[in-house]
Protein backbone atom coordinates (compact mmCIF):
# COMPACT_ATOMS: atom_id res chain seq x y z
CA UNK A 1 0.00 0.00 0.00
CA UNK A 2 1.22 3.57 0.58
CA UNK A 3 3.61 5.33 2.94
CA UNK A 4 2.39 8.84 3.62
CA UNK A 5 3.58 12.00 5.30
CA UNK A 6 1.14 14.08 7.31
CA UNK A 7 0.84 16.64 4.51
CA UNK A 8 -0.05 13.91 1.99
CA UNK A 9 -2.86 12.39 4.04
CA UNK A 10 -5.73 14.66 2.93
CA UNK A 11 -5.11 13.98 -0.76
CA UNK A 12 -4.84 10.23 -0.18
CA UNK A 13 -8.06 10.13 1.85
CA UNK A 14 -9.94 12.08 -0.83
CA UNK A 15 -9.20 9.30 -3.33
CA UNK A 16 -9.88 6.18 -1.28
CA UNK A 17 -10.04 4.67 2.19
CA UNK A 18 -7.56 1.92 2.96
CA UNK A 19 -8.74 -1.01 5.11
CA UNK A 20 -5.87 -0.43 7.54
CA UNK A 21 -3.92 2.60 8.78
CA UNK A 22 -0.83 2.76 10.94
CA UNK A 23 -0.19 6.22 12.38
CA UNK A 24 3.24 6.47 13.96
CA UNK A 25 5.10 9.38 15.54
CA UNK A 26 5.86 11.26 18.75
CA UNK A 27 4.32 14.63 17.81
CA UNK A 28 1.10 14.24 19.80
CA UNK A 29 -0.90 17.01 18.16
CA UNK A 30 -0.20 15.87 14.59
CA UNK A 31 -0.82 12.22 15.46
CA UNK A 32 -4.18 13.20 16.93
CA UNK A 33 -5.07 15.31 13.90
CA UNK A 34 -4.05 12.56 11.46
CA UNK A 35 -6.30 10.10 13.28
CA UNK A 36 -9.16 12.63 13.24
CA UNK A 37 -8.78 13.01 9.47
CA UNK A 38 -8.91 9.22 8.98
CA UNK A 39 -11.98 8.85 11.22
CA UNK A 40 -13.84 11.68 9.47
CA UNK A 41 -13.09 10.30 6.00
CA UNK A 42 -14.14 6.83 7.12
CA UNK A 43 -17.38 8.11 8.64
CA UNK A 44 -18.24 9.82 5.36
CA UNK A 45 -17.91 6.42 3.66
CA UNK A 46 -20.17 4.54 6.02
CA UNK A 47 -17.89 3.47 8.87
CA UNK A 48 -20.34 4.66 11.51
CA UNK A 49 -19.29 2.62 14.55
CA UNK A 50 -15.99 2.86 16.44
CA UNK A 51 -14.40 0.52 18.95
CA UNK A 52 -11.38 1.81 20.87
CA UNK A 53 -8.82 -0.34 22.70
CA UNK A 54 -5.61 0.37 24.62
CA UNK A 55 -2.87 -2.24 24.91
CA UNK A 56 -2.55 -1.93 28.67
CA UNK A 57 -2.05 -4.83 31.07
CA UNK A 58 -5.61 -6.07 30.69
CA UNK A 59 -5.77 -6.09 26.88
CA UNK A 60 -6.03 -9.40 25.05
CA UNK A 61 -5.11 -9.46 21.36
CA UNK A 62 -7.87 -12.00 20.67
CA UNK A 63 -10.17 -9.01 21.04
CA UNK A 64 -9.09 -7.75 17.61
CA UNK A 65 -10.07 -10.96 15.81
CA UNK A 66 -13.32 -11.27 17.77
CA UNK A 67 -14.24 -7.66 17.00
CA UNK A 68 -13.44 -8.09 13.31
CA UNK A 69 -15.64 -11.20 13.09
CA UNK A 70 -18.58 -9.86 15.08
CA UNK A 71 -21.48 -8.23 13.31
CA UNK A 72 -22.32 -4.66 14.28
CA UNK A 73 -25.78 -4.00 15.70
CA UNK A 74 -25.81 -0.38 14.58
CA UNK A 75 -23.78 -0.12 11.37
CA UNK A 76 -22.56 -2.24 8.49
CA UNK A 77 -19.00 -0.93 8.79
CA UNK A 78 -16.90 -0.01 11.81
CA UNK A 79 -13.54 1.38 12.85
CA UNK A 80 -11.43 -0.74 15.18
CA UNK A 81 -8.87 1.54 16.83
CA UNK A 82 -5.98 0.18 18.91
CA UNK A 83 -3.41 2.37 20.65
CA UNK A 84 -0.12 0.57 21.21
CA UNK A 85 1.51 2.87 23.74
CA UNK A 86 4.90 1.14 24.04
CA UNK A 87 5.20 0.46 20.30
CA UNK A 88 5.61 -3.30 20.86
CA UNK A 89 2.67 -5.65 20.28
CA UNK A 90 4.62 -8.60 21.76
CA UNK A 91 4.42 -12.19 20.53
CA UNK A 92 0.65 -12.47 20.87
CA UNK A 93 0.08 -9.13 19.16
CA UNK A 94 2.53 -9.91 16.35
CA UNK A 95 0.76 -13.18 15.53
CA UNK A 96 -2.67 -11.55 15.72
CA UNK A 97 -1.73 -8.67 13.43
CA UNK A 98 -0.29 -11.07 10.84
CA UNK A 99 -3.44 -13.21 11.06
CA UNK A 100 -5.67 -10.15 10.69
CA UNK A 101 -3.81 -9.00 7.58
CA UNK A 102 -4.27 -12.43 6.00
CA UNK A 103 -8.06 -12.08 6.31
CA UNK A 104 -8.44 -8.34 5.95
CA UNK A 105 -11.92 -7.08 5.10
CA UNK A 106 -13.26 -3.79 3.80
CA UNK A 107 -16.13 -4.11 6.29
CA UNK A 108 -13.74 -3.00 9.03
CA UNK A 109 -11.15 -0.24 9.14
CA UNK A 110 -8.27 -1.00 11.50
CA UNK A 111 -6.53 2.10 12.89
CA UNK A 112 -3.31 1.35 14.79
CA UNK A 113 -1.56 4.16 16.66
CA UNK A 114 2.11 3.74 17.58
CA UNK A 115 4.85 5.99 18.91
CA UNK A 116 7.72 6.47 16.46
CA UNK A 117 8.64 3.12 14.90
CA UNK A 118 12.36 2.56 14.36
CA UNK A 119 14.07 0.83 11.44
CA UNK A 120 14.54 -2.42 13.30
CA UNK A 121 10.83 -2.68 14.04
CA UNK A 122 9.98 -1.90 10.41
CA UNK A 123 11.84 -5.07 9.43
CA UNK A 124 9.68 -7.34 11.59
CA UNK A 125 7.16 -9.71 9.97
CA UNK A 126 4.18 -8.11 11.64
CA UNK A 127 5.09 -4.59 10.48
CA UNK A 128 5.74 -5.79 6.93
CA UNK A 129 2.31 -7.43 6.97
CA UNK A 130 0.73 -4.12 8.03
CA UNK A 131 2.73 -2.24 5.40
CA UNK A 132 1.51 -4.57 2.67
CA UNK A 133 -2.14 -4.36 3.80
CA UNK A 134 -2.68 -0.67 4.45
CA UNK A 135 -1.23 2.84 4.61
CA UNK A 136 1.56 3.88 6.96
CA UNK A 137 1.30 7.53 8.07
CA UNK A 138 4.60 8.73 9.55
CA UNK A 139 4.43 11.86 11.68
CA UNK A 140 7.72 13.75 11.86
CA UNK A 141 8.50 16.51 14.39
CA UNK A 142 8.39 20.10 13.18
CA UNK A 143 11.97 21.40 13.44
CA UNK A 144 12.93 24.86 14.65
CA UNK A 145 13.67 25.81 11.04
CA UNK A 146 10.25 24.57 9.90
CA UNK A 147 8.28 26.14 12.75
CA UNK A 148 7.79 29.64 11.23
CA UNK A 149 6.39 28.15 8.03
CA UNK A 150 4.19 25.75 10.00
CA UNK A 151 2.79 28.61 12.09
CA UNK A 152 2.23 30.73 9.00
CA UNK A 153 0.21 27.91 7.42
CA UNK A 154 -1.81 27.42 10.61
CA UNK A 155 -2.57 31.12 10.80
CA UNK A 156 -3.69 31.06 7.17
CA UNK A 157 -5.96 28.08 7.81
CA UNK A 158 -7.51 30.06 10.68
CA UNK A 159 -8.12 33.04 8.40
CA UNK A 160 -5.30 35.06 9.95
CA UNK A 161 -2.17 36.61 8.51
CA UNK A 162 0.93 37.84 10.33
CA UNK A 163 4.16 39.50 9.30
CA UNK A 164 7.50 37.78 9.82
CA UNK A 165 8.30 39.56 13.08
CA UNK A 166 4.96 38.54 14.55
CA UNK A 167 5.47 34.92 13.48
CA UNK A 168 8.91 34.87 15.11
CA UNK A 169 7.39 36.14 18.36
CA UNK A 170 4.85 33.33 18.37
CA UNK A 171 7.62 30.82 17.55
CA UNK A 172 9.74 32.08 20.44
CA UNK A 173 6.80 32.11 22.81
CA UNK A 174 5.71 28.54 22.09
CA UNK A 175 9.26 27.11 21.78
CA UNK A 176 8.35 24.34 19.33
CA UNK A 177 5.28 23.24 21.32
CA UNK A 178 2.72 22.69 18.55
CA UNK A 179 -0.23 22.35 20.90
CA UNK A 180 0.65 25.64 22.61
CA UNK A 181 0.98 27.32 19.20
CA UNK A 182 -2.44 26.08 18.10
CA UNK A 183 -4.00 27.27 21.36
CA UNK A 184 -2.49 30.73 20.85
CA UNK A 185 -3.82 30.83 17.28
CA UNK A 186 -7.29 29.93 18.52
CA UNK A 187 -7.03 32.79 21.01
CA UNK A 188 -5.91 35.16 18.24
CA UNK A 189 -9.02 34.27 16.24
CA UNK A 190 -11.15 35.60 19.07
CA UNK A 191 -9.32 38.82 19.89
CA UNK A 192 -7.59 40.05 16.71
CA UNK A 193 -9.46 42.25 14.25
CA UNK A 194 -6.55 43.44 12.09
CA UNK A 195 -6.12 41.85 8.68
CA UNK A 196 -2.39 41.49 9.24
CA UNK A 197 -1.02 40.87 12.73
CA UNK A 198 2.12 42.87 13.43
CA UNK A 199 4.79 42.25 16.08
CA UNK A 200 3.21 44.59 18.63
CA UNK A 201 -0.22 43.01 18.32
CA UNK A 202 1.23 39.51 18.52
CA UNK A 203 3.30 40.33 21.59
CA UNK A 204 0.26 41.73 23.39
CA UNK A 205 -1.96 38.83 22.34
CA UNK A 206 0.30 35.96 23.36
CA UNK A 207 1.63 37.46 26.58
CA UNK A 208 0.68 35.38 29.61
CA UNK A 209 -2.00 36.80 31.85
CA UNK A 210 0.52 36.86 34.71
CA UNK A 211 2.40 40.13 35.03
CA UNK A 212 5.69 38.30 35.33
CA UNK A 213 6.57 35.21 33.31
CA UNK A 214 9.63 33.00 33.05
CA UNK A 215 10.34 34.01 29.45
CA UNK A 216 10.51 37.66 30.43
CA UNK A 217 12.79 36.78 33.34
CA UNK A 218 15.30 34.90 31.20
CA UNK A 219 15.34 37.60 28.52
CA UNK A 220 16.06 40.30 31.08
CA UNK A 221 18.83 38.22 32.64
CA UNK A 222 20.35 37.41 29.25
CA UNK A 223 20.57 41.08 28.22
CA UNK A 224 22.17 41.96 31.57
CA UNK A 225 19.32 44.01 33.06
CA UNK A 226 19.82 42.95 36.68
CA UNK A 227 17.24 45.32 38.19
CA UNK A 228 14.43 44.18 35.86
CA UNK A 229 15.44 40.53 36.11
CA UNK A 230 15.36 40.56 39.91
CA UNK A 231 11.98 42.32 39.81
CA UNK A 232 10.65 39.56 37.53
CA UNK A 233 12.04 36.84 39.80
CA UNK A 234 10.46 38.43 42.87
CA UNK A 235 7.19 38.82 40.97
CA UNK A 236 7.16 35.16 39.99
CA UNK A 237 7.79 34.13 43.57
CA UNK A 238 5.06 36.44 44.88
CA UNK A 239 2.54 35.04 42.39
CA UNK A 240 3.21 31.48 43.53
CA UNK A 241 5.10 30.29 40.46
CA UNK A 242 6.79 26.94 41.06
CA UNK A 243 10.55 27.16 41.52
CA UNK A 244 10.81 24.14 39.22
CA UNK A 245 9.44 26.15 36.28
CA UNK A 246 11.80 29.07 36.94
CA UNK A 247 14.79 26.74 37.19
CA UNK A 248 13.78 24.98 33.97
CA UNK A 249 13.73 28.26 32.06
CA UNK A 250 17.05 29.46 33.48
CA UNK A 251 18.75 26.08 33.00
CA UNK A 252 17.67 25.94 29.37
CA UNK A 253 19.28 29.31 28.68
CA UNK A 254 22.44 28.35 30.57
CA UNK A 255 22.82 25.13 28.56
CA UNK A 256 22.38 27.12 25.36
CA UNK A 257 25.03 29.62 26.42
CA UNK A 258 27.42 26.82 27.38
CA UNK A 259 27.00 25.12 24.00
CA UNK A 260 27.58 28.36 22.08
CA UNK A 261 30.50 29.54 24.21
CA UNK A 262 32.28 26.20 23.91
CA UNK A 263 31.83 26.26 20.15
CA UNK A 264 33.17 29.82 19.88
CA UNK A 265 36.22 28.96 21.96
CA UNK A 266 36.86 26.02 19.61
CA UNK A 267 37.07 28.41 16.67
CA UNK A 268 33.52 28.31 15.33
CA UNK A 269 31.60 31.48 14.51
CA UNK A 270 29.07 32.72 17.02
CA UNK A 271 26.31 32.81 14.37
CA UNK A 272 26.98 29.20 13.42
CA UNK A 273 26.96 28.07 17.06
CA UNK A 274 23.74 29.97 17.76
CA UNK A 275 22.03 28.33 14.80
CA UNK A 276 23.27 24.89 15.89
CA UNK A 277 21.86 25.55 19.35
CA UNK A 278 18.44 26.36 17.87
CA UNK A 279 18.41 30.06 18.79
CA UNK A 280 15.63 31.96 17.04
CA UNK A 281 16.77 34.90 14.88
CA UNK A 282 14.94 37.43 17.04
CA UNK A 283 16.92 36.28 20.11
CA UNK A 284 20.39 36.09 18.57
CA UNK A 285 21.34 39.64 19.53
CA UNK A 286 20.63 39.15 23.23
CA UNK A 287 22.29 35.73 23.28
CA UNK A 288 25.40 37.26 21.71
CA UNK A 289 25.46 39.86 24.49
CA UNK A 290 25.52 37.16 27.14
CA UNK A 291 28.11 35.04 25.32
CA UNK A 292 30.42 38.02 25.02
CA UNK A 293 29.78 39.13 28.60
CA UNK A 294 30.30 35.80 30.38
CA UNK A 295 33.41 33.65 30.53
CA UNK A 296 33.13 29.90 29.99
CA UNK A 297 34.10 29.18 33.61
CA UNK A 298 31.26 31.43 34.77
CA UNK A 299 28.77 29.56 32.60
CA UNK A 300 30.04 26.20 33.88
CA UNK A 301 29.61 27.51 37.43
CA UNK A 302 26.02 28.43 36.56
CA UNK A 303 25.46 24.86 35.40
CA UNK A 304 26.64 23.63 38.81
CA UNK A 305 24.46 26.14 40.64
CA UNK A 306 21.45 24.98 38.60
CA UNK A 307 22.20 21.39 39.54
CA UNK A 308 22.30 22.36 43.21
CA UNK A 309 19.01 24.23 42.90
CA UNK A 310 17.47 21.09 41.39
CA UNK A 311 18.73 19.03 44.35
CA UNK A 312 17.18 21.55 46.75
CA UNK A 313 13.82 21.28 45.01
CA UNK A 314 14.01 17.48 45.27
CA UNK A 315 15.01 17.64 48.94
CA UNK A 316 18.41 16.05 48.36
CA UNK A 317 20.20 19.02 49.94
CA UNK A 318 18.96 21.73 52.27
CA UNK A 319 18.66 25.41 51.49
CA UNK A 320 16.39 28.14 50.15
CA UNK A 321 16.10 27.47 46.42
CA UNK A 322 14.87 31.02 45.74
CA UNK A 323 18.15 32.41 47.09
CA UNK A 324 20.02 30.16 44.67
CA UNK A 325 17.77 31.25 41.82
CA UNK A 326 18.51 34.88 42.73
CA UNK A 327 22.21 34.09 42.64
CA UNK A 328 21.83 32.45 39.22
CA UNK A 329 19.87 35.39 37.83
CA UNK A 330 22.40 37.93 39.05
CA UNK A 331 25.30 35.85 37.75
CA UNK A 332 23.63 35.66 34.35
CA UNK A 333 23.40 39.44 34.24
CA UNK A 334 27.09 39.69 35.09
CA UNK A 335 26.56 40.78 38.71
CA UNK A 336 27.66 38.03 41.10
CA UNK A 337 25.60 37.96 44.25
CA UNK A 338 28.47 36.27 46.08
CA UNK A 339 32.18 36.87 45.88
CA UNK A 340 34.38 34.10 44.53
CA UNK A 341 35.34 32.77 47.97
CA UNK A 342 31.75 32.67 49.20
CA UNK A 343 30.62 30.95 46.01
CA UNK A 344 33.31 28.29 46.40
CA UNK A 345 32.37 27.67 50.02
CA UNK A 346 28.70 27.53 49.09
CA UNK A 347 29.27 24.94 46.40
CA UNK A 348 31.33 22.85 48.81
CA UNK A 349 28.55 22.96 51.38
CA UNK A 350 26.04 21.88 48.69
CA UNK A 351 28.10 18.77 48.00
CA UNK A 352 28.47 17.81 51.64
Amino acid sequence: MARLRYDQLDKALSKQIAPLYVVTGDETLLVQEACDKIRQAAKARGYLERELYHTDAGFQWDTLINSANSLSLFAEKKIIEIRIHNGKPGDAGSKTLIEYCQRISNENLLLLIFPKIDKRTQNTKWFKALDASGDIVSIWPVSLQQMPRWIEERLGAAGLHANQDAIEILCAKTEGNLLAAVQEIEKLKLIVTDKVIDASTMADAVTDSARYDVFSLTDKAIIGDSRAAVASLNGLRAEGTEATLVLWALSREIRTLASIKEGVENGKSLDFCAKQAGVWDNRKAMIKQAVNRLQLRQIHLLVRKSSNADKMIKGIIKGDVWNVLLDIVLSLTGNDALNARSTKLGLQSFRS
